[in-house]
């Protein structure tokens, strides 16, 4: 909004006003403005969750300190969404389709997860939203954006490129990988991208679901990964320095920009809250909506294969629940034992997963694990931003 009204401030010559043609200096304001919002009101969202008496249901997992988290004010999530959704509308170019899609996504998944946490809290269901409905919500949200992002004219090139980690000069392109189909791979690559979209945004939700597990985790890391989404998508935006450095130019995309520095404003904030111990706790409406945020944002910088360096965390978290599923299976199969039945602690991969949970099983305290994470998280972030110039 205010891009627009600056507009015609400058149109009418009034000093300074042009200053909002830049957007270094909106994202700046919209990432000011998004901490802003959540110290401000953080603390009276907090007072209302608990006047609500809508507090976290706590699972007995056998972990220290789990109890006192019971009661914990939850949903903070719509706080999140609210300092991302607000700055954007501010400060960003409100027909720019890259924005667009960033803000449905940012919608859409978080209505999915503000469902499954109205179920769990209101009608006391631990279980939750059926994970085949949080499917469909991904599925539904990877369909749209894999055809905007194939057909939409406003999207350029319209390709099914994307760019190689520390490979210069190359980008690979998804059309090879059906080129054996001869002359149908160019009618039907559409379709193949659409399905890598659908599996990205799926695979980064739900991991980054699984990293909210302790206080802190989950909004630290991804902090982090939006600084780096950020720096990269302004370089990626910018025809001189994309030239400079090689990678591919994406015209319109550096108004991104503006939205995810608005996303770091509201990571950070809602970490003033969400520190040991937590005052409140985001829910699914938070998580699914941050992991669909990272991964749609680096789809439409074309940055998807940097994923998994930049979110290896969430892929350790991910792959940390796969190997432990997987490994007891295979015991009970060997021992011909129940699906139904535990298996001995000492023959699964892991004390417990998510990967985090294994490392509060050892006895490691919550703090020291989320500053551990966080610190390896700002290590990746920094390897990625690096790929740029190794290639």
């Amino acid at each position: 909004m205010f891009y627009y009204i600056f507009n015609w401030l400058d149109s009418l010559d009034i000093p300074g006003a042009g200053v909002f043609q830049y957007i270094s200096f909106r994202a700046a304001f919209s990432a000011i403005t998004s901490l802003v919002i959540m110290l401000l009101f953080g603390k009276r969202f907090i007072r209302f969750i608990q006047r609500k008496q809508i507090g976290e249901t706590v699972r007995q997992l056998g972990l220290e300190g789990q109890n006192e988290k019971a009661g914990t004010p939850t949903m903070g999530g719509l706080l999140i969404l609210s300092a991302i959704i607000i700055p954007t509308l501010l400060f960003a170019q409100l027909d720019n389709i890259y924005v667009l899609i960033m803000l449905g996504t940012t919608v859409w998944l978080g209505f999915v997860g503000f469902v499954d946490d109205y179920i769990k809290v209101f009608k006391k269901d631990k279980r939750g939203l059926p994970g085949k409905f949080k499917v469909f919500g991904q599925v539904s949200l990877g369909i749209v954006v894999g055809l905007l992002v194939m057909f939409h004219p406003d999207i350029a090139p319209h390709s099914t490129q994307t760019t190689i980690p520390f490979i210069k000069g190359h980008e690979l392109d998804y059309a090879n990988i059906i080129r054996w189909m001869g002359d149908w791979a160019e009618n039907w690559v559409w379709l193949l991208y659409v399905i890598i979209v659908i599996f990205v945004i799926t695979a980064v939700s739900n991991a980054a679901n699984l990293t909210d597990g302790i206080d802190g985790l989950a909004t630290g890391i991804a902090s982090v990964n939006g600084g780096a989404l950020a720096i990269l998508a302004w370089l990626s935006g910018n025809v001189i320095m994309s030239n400079y450095l090689n990678i591919m130019y994406l015209p319109n995309i550096g108004e991104l920009t503006v939205f995810i520095a608005a996303f770091v404003g509201a990571t950070m904030g809602f970490l003033w809250f969400n520190t040991h111990p937590a005052e409140i706790f985001m829910g699914d409406t938070g998580s699914l909506a941050i992991g669909g945020i990272i991964a749609v944002f680096a789809l439409l910088i074309r940055k998807e294969l940097l994923l998994p360096v930049l979110c290896g965390i969430y892929l350790v978290e991910d792959l940390s629940v796969i190997i432990q599923t997987a490994s007891c299976k295979i015991y009970r199969r060997r021992h011909h034992l129940p699906m139904s039945q535990p298996v001995p602690i000492e023959h699964r991969a892991f004390l417990m997963t998510p990967l985090h949970h294994h490392y509060q099983k050892k006895g490691i305290k919550e703090q020291k694990i989320t500053q551990r994470f966080i610190i390896v998280a700002i290590l990746l972030a920094i390897v990625s931003i690096v790929t740029i110039k190794m290639r």
